[in-house]
Order: structure tokens, then C-alpha cells, then sequence
């Protein structure tokens, strides 16, 4: 199986359990592993045989600004839904989504969710 990795998109959007988080808004982090069987595209070295990652980056924005979600587990459910519906060469996709600024009230890198969906 193929595998294209997109990595670190940074998206600003209002998710979060607290009032706070969702009028700001705050920065996301995704990152993304695609996979599939790509053979075709690497054969007839055509962007239509392949996943534009520039289309699914413009998608998981979309995603991401167009809803909030009090849980990043059920943001990057959304995006994984979306990736899968909209890309039907893409037969699993992982997620990930962190949340640098998340209030944990301690220092942190950033919290996170990796999720794996499978068509």
C-alpha cells in the first residue's frame, strides 16, 4: 500500500469545550498519512491518477472552519469522514490533531488525537 503523508497543516478554528475556545478560536495542527494503492499515478506520472494533497489540505481547512466541535477526537472524525468521501483512492486515513494552545493550565508541547479510518 501506498502512502502519501501531509504533515503539520496548521488551521485556525473554534474547538473547544470551553465558551473561551470557541469565540477566539485557537491554532490546530494535522497531520495526515493517505494511503492507497498509487500505482497508477506513478506509472502515468498524471495528477489525476493520484490524491491532490493540495485539495485535501483545502479540504480538512474546510472542515475544521466550517463546524466546531467541543472534542478534537470528533474534529478529526470529521475530517477523516470527509477525506474518505471526497478521495475514493484513498482507502485508509490516519489523522492527526493537536491543539498546541489547549488549556491544561501547565506547560505543554500540545495535546493530541490520532485516529485510523478505513474505507
Amino acid at each position: 500500500m501506498d502512502e502519501i503523508r501531509i504533515v503539520d497543516l496548521e488551521v485556525f478554528a473554534n474547538h473547544g469545550v470551553f465558551p473561551e475556545e470557541n469565540a477566539l478560536g485557537q491554532k490546530f495542527i494535522v497531520s495526515l498519512a493517505l494511503r492507497g494503492d498509487f500505482s497508477t499515478a506513478c506509472a502515468s506520472d498524471t495528477l489525476g491518477d493520484s490524491v491532490d494533497y493540495g485539495a485535501v489540505c483545502h479540504l480538512v481547512d474546510s472542515v475544521l472552519r466550517s463546524s466546531t466541535f467541543k472534542l478534537i477526537e470528533r474534529a478529526a472524525q470529521a475530517v477523516s469522514d470527509a477525506i474518505l468521501e471526497k478521495f475514493p483512492l484513498v482507502s485508509v486515513v490516519d489523522v492527526e490533531l493537536k491543539k498546541p494552545w489547549a488549556p491544561i493550565g501547565l506547560p505543554v508541547a500540545y495535546a493530541s488525537v490520532k485516529i485510523t479510518r478505513t474505507r
